[in-house]
């Protein structure tokens, strides 16, 4: 079965305690509450836009560990294919331990498990599928020479590729000029540029450093700032829209998702990324990663009230 998306990360559980406020160096807070959630931000990015209505696969590898089943069964439900997903034995899922404070913050320690396993040979078996596909979405939990290896298999084939440059490493020239959209927030382009990343016009210069690089077009996500787009000659600013939020885990995800299906159904960069924006919003009003994630009737009707 041929898929519009084919999404290659990680695939996590996520263990989340509350807290009234994070805790320094050294230092014990009390919790008040525990949850076990599907996680990773492939598998996010995944259920985010099949969620609203993309024909999605995900890619990449998991553990033989009861864990699992959690992060699958939330795949399934979602309506993400899961024929591309391989599973690696005597190796735990990927993992992370958040935190998140009254506010909606959150502090993230990730631990890749299956994830750090997936390798050039599991890309290259992906080609016949990602010659049927029209977008390869990538992050950064998995290795990067993985990484750089898919985007080279993606535009050999003709597959255009978003990147989500999370958590932030160096990225070379020769990857960036096969991106088609990179969609950093403000601390990942100011890692990426060097430069000091926190409002439109920071985010404006940033974006456009990142285009001289070599990407095709960029969108820097500015959390409740809204975002900064760019491509070509063009380039325009989004302002966020005025939500309470509960927790922005995977918000960038659920961003990331929008973005991808509405470039999928031909929007234009613009117009994704008001979309996008939409979902980003609606998706911190939740709780969880996968959990939070829209429908697409939600969105719509959020943006026209």
């Amino acid at each position: 079965m041929s898929r519009d998306i084919i999404v290659l990360g990680s695939m996590n559980v996520d263990f989340v305690v509350r807290v009234k406020r994070r805790p320094g160096i050294g230092e014990t807070v009390p919790g008040s509450e525990f949850s076990i959630f599907p996680g990773g931000k492939g598998a996010n990015q995944a259920v985010a836009a099949a969620r609203l209505g993309g024909n999605v696969a995900m890619a990449g590898r998991i553990g033989d560990d009861v864990f699992s089943k959690v992060v699958l069964d939330s795949l399934s439900s979602a309506g993400v294919g899961r024929e591309l997903i391989v599973t690696t034995q005597d190796v735990p899922t990927g993992s992370a331990f958040i935190t998140v404070d009254e506010t909606g913050e959150n502090s993230i320690v990730v631990v890749p498990g299956a994830n750090g396993h997936c390798s050039k040979a599991d890309v290259d078996a992906l080609r016949p599928h990602l010659e049927l596909a029209k977008m390869l979405m990538l992050q950064l939990e998995i290795p990067l020479e993985t990484v750089e290896h898919a985007v080279s298999v993606a535009r050999s084939c003709g597959t255009k590729v978003m990147l989500d440059p999370a958590p932030p490493v160096p990225l070379s020239q020769e990857l960036l000029r096969g991106i088609d959209v990179l969609t950093p927030n403000e601390h990942e382009a100011s890692f990426l540029t060097g430069r000091k990343v926190t409002d439109a016009a920071g985010a404006q210069l940033a974006a456009s450093d990142l285009l001289k690089a070599g990407a095709r077009a960029v969108v820097i996500k500015l959390g409740s700032g809204g975002l900064v787009w760019a491509e070509g000659g063009k380039s325009g600013v989004i302002p966020g829209h005025r939500v309470h939020a509960v927790d922005t885990t995977a918000a960038g995800d659920a961003f990331s998702g929008g973005l991808a299906a509405a470039l999928c159904e031909g929007k234009s960069l613009e117009e994704a990324c008001r979309f996008a924006n939409a979902v980003g919003a609606l998706s911190v009003t939740r709780k969880g990663a996968q959990t939070s994630m829209p429908e697409r009737r939600e969105v719509e009707v959020f943006l026209q009230t």
